[in-house]
């Protein structure tokens, strides 16, 4: 089947890209020019007309990629014409009515790219994650992971694996024959070797899939402290109802945002206080809830509710920080206790310091969650492998005979499928509608 979708984004614009893969790409081109096919690789100006008639559709640019040596590893195409609605809507129409054609599903090209060994799984996800980036920190991330290291690592692993896997099965396929003491005892030794190096990924603090999916940060405090002013500054817009009666927010208001390059989460709580309110006390367990869940917590107090010393010994800790907001009202009576917090003072309705608190906002995430040259995991699929992995690792060092050895190849063998399935090398057939089905249409 030859699969055809719009590439670029949907919307009027200069330039909308139409992509074809499949068999019939030929037959396409050749019944929407009437002429013979381009130098491949080689931008060439075209007419493109209804497969059905001669009656023009647009007058544009023409790509043409014969397999293997193309995106999907099939025959390709590209129709770069003028991005209004009619024009696709022309393309689109007459290459529905050449035989075998059909519009591609969410991610059909890319898929195809990975069944023909053009991608592995690690670079089709890292595709992914750049096309749905948001900030430059998670653009920075899925280009790392597409340039190969993450999947050259665990190709290296597995390969060292199966060497390990090769001379436990020598033993069992030739019982008779003895192995030399030295390779068992280097077998055990390498086998540790790669189950800690994967420890060493796994405890990562969850990095890569903080930055894509956004650092959670909840705003807590007392009631009437400005934490709804403070999530609308953020957001700049009206996200949250602020009002002079206390314990207007009742549930968790949450906003997805690019603070300055860093994905986060900001979610807006109910003020803490002690209420009979059944409606506000459920509210401010959420509130509560968020503080043990969240990667930031700022705690926001203002002048007049600095008696707060007991909600403050509870709330604020390392990954806190007390701000004191209505700086205006006076900060010159703040007890010393307070102070040892090292608050930041603001004003949201001067906007005094806010840009200082942005900036230790993100001092904090850079502190706590700086990306490294190491590997590091993007998503819980392959945390759940590698996690399987060092478990059937542990179970392989258990065994202390060179008779358990013999029993102990399945768990080697386990280990190994599970490192494959994080870069494709093995069946993974019921993983890969989950993973395509994020993409969009086109890609």
């Amino acid at each position: 089947m030859t699969i055809y979708a719009l590439s670029s984004g949907p919307g009027i614009s200069g330039i909308a890209v139409i992509r074809v893969s499949g068999p019939n790409t030929k037959k396409v081109l050749q019944n929407m020019t009437f002429l013979d096919l381009p130098k491949p690789k080689i931008a060439t100006l075209r007419k493109f007309k209804f497969s059905t008639s001669d009656e023009l559709i647009d007058e544009g640019v023409l790509l043409w990629f014969p397999g293997p040596e193309s995106y999907t590893g099939e025959d390709m195409a590209e129709f770069h014409v003028h991005g209004s609605k009619p024009v696709i809507d022309a393309i689109h129409l007459s290459i529905s009515n050449i035989e075998g054609c059909r519009l591609a599903e969410p991610g059909e090209f890319t898929k195809i790219a990975f069944q023909n060994g053009k991608i592995n799984l690690l670079k089709a996800e890292s595709i992914s994650d750049l096309i749905s980036s948001e900030t430059e920190i998670q653009r920075q991330q899925a280009i790392k992971i597409m340039s190969g290291r993450n999947a050259n690592k665990f190709n290296s692993l597995r390969e060292r694996l199966i060497k390990i896997l090769s001379n436990i099965e020598a033993k069992i396929d030739f019982p008779e024959d003895d192995l030399p003491k030295d390779i068992l005892k280097n077998i055990k030794i390498e086998t540790k070797k790669i189950k800690e190096e994967i420890e060493k990924i796994l405890d990562d603090q969850k990095v890569g899939e903080r930055i894509r999916e956004g650092f959670k940060i909840s705003i807590v405090g007392p009631t009437n402290a400005g934490k709804s002013s403070l999530l609308n500054y953020f957001s700049k817009r009206e996200v949250a109802i602020v009002s002079e009666i206390a314990g207007t927010t009742r549930d968790v208001i949450e906003t997805h945002l690019n603070l300055d390059g860093f994905p986060v989460i900001i979610s807006d709580t109910a003020g803490i206080r002690k209420s009979k309110d059944e409606i506000e006390k459920k509210g401010i367990n959420l509130a509560l809830d968020k503080v043990e869940n969240s990667d930031l917590n700022l705690v926001v107090i203002e002048p007049k509710s600095i008696d707060f010393k007991d909600f403050l010994k509870k709330l604020v800790s390392k990954k806190s920080i007390l701000v004191i907001n209505k700086m205006e009202l006076g900060i010159d009576n703040i007890d010393e206790e307070i102070k040892k917090y090292n608050p930041i003072y603001i004003s949201i309705k001067e906007e005094k310091n806010l840009n200082k608190l942005i900036e230790m906002i993100k001092e904090f995430l850079k502190n706590n969650f700086l990306l490294s040259d190491d590997i590091f995991i993007t998503r819980q699929r392959h945390r759940v492998n590698l996690e399987n992995c060092v478990k059937h690792l542990k179970n392989f060092e258990e065994k202390k005979s060179i008779d358990d050895f013999d029993k102990a190849a399945e768990d080697l063998r386990l280990a190994t499928r599970y490192l494959g399935m994080i870069v494709g090398k093995v069946d993974v057939e019921e993983i890969l509608g989950s993973i395509f089905d994020d993409f969009c249409i086109g890609k």
